[in-house]
């Protein structure tokens, strides 16, 4: 059974997500801890817990999902991987956390692609990368079937959805992301997103002003 322990980071609210397995491995998912005392929570629960650090996975590359990726890759000497169409995020987003004022160390450039498809091995389960684009051009969810879980980055939220304008963004496009990759999933499974409370996919087709419709 994997363990999900959630952080919430940084000016921007974000969750920062760790999947742990039974052997103690852990899969970090969009560290977003930006100030010191947040760094040292994230880095003395890793240490008290005895756990493994695994591999580093963006759902995507904005500014407030990344702030953390360094401390990661260099503390654990794991490499980022991210879908390669976000790439071009992640190059720019020093230049827009100087634009709103928020400097931070420069992510490292992804070691490894994430694919539609792709399978990740963990514990004995799996998590499957979804393409979900839409807020951003190579967002992604991972999503784990036999334990009925969605990390979701900025996609999907509690009777909300992602922003769309931001360079890459396209509102068509999220809500077919939604429509076509997320609400095709069984309605119990839990949705976990980039911030915010977790949801349902159940909830969400029903209660959800932005996708009533459906």
């Amino acid at each position: 059974m994997i363990e999900i322990q959630q952080f919430t980071f940084n000016p921007f609210q974000e969750n920062t997500y760790l999947l742990i397995n039974g052997k103690r491995e852990c899969i970090i998912i969009d560290p977003g801890c930006y100030f010191e005392e947040e760094r040292k929570e994230l880095l003395l629960y890793i240490e008290k817990e005895g756990l493994k650090v695994t591999r580093l996975l963006n759902t995507h590359c904005h500014l407030d999902h990344i702030f953390g990726n360094k401390l990661v890759a260099v503390t654990y000497g794991v490499g980022l991987e991210i879908h390669r169409a976000d790439e071009i995020v992640l190059v720019r987003s020093p230049e827009v956390g100087a634009m709103y004022n928020v400097r931070f160390e420069p992510s490292p450039m992804p070691s490894a692609y994430l694919e539609e498809g792709d399978k990740i091995s963990f514990g004995g389960v799996e998590l499957e990368v979804i393409f979900t684009p839409g807020h951003s051009p190579g967002s992604v969810s991972f999503y784990c079937a036999a334990e009925k879980f969605l990390i979701g980055g900025d996609v999907l939220f509690y009777q909300s959805i992602g922003r769309t304008d931001l360079p890459g963004g396209n509102h068509a496009t999220l809500l077919a992301s939604i429509r076509e990759k997320l609400f095709v999933l069984p309605d119990d499974t839990k949705v976990l997103p980039g911030h915010g409370p977790a949801t349902t996919i159940g909830f969400e087709k029903r209660h959800n002003p932005f996708l009533n419709e459906v």
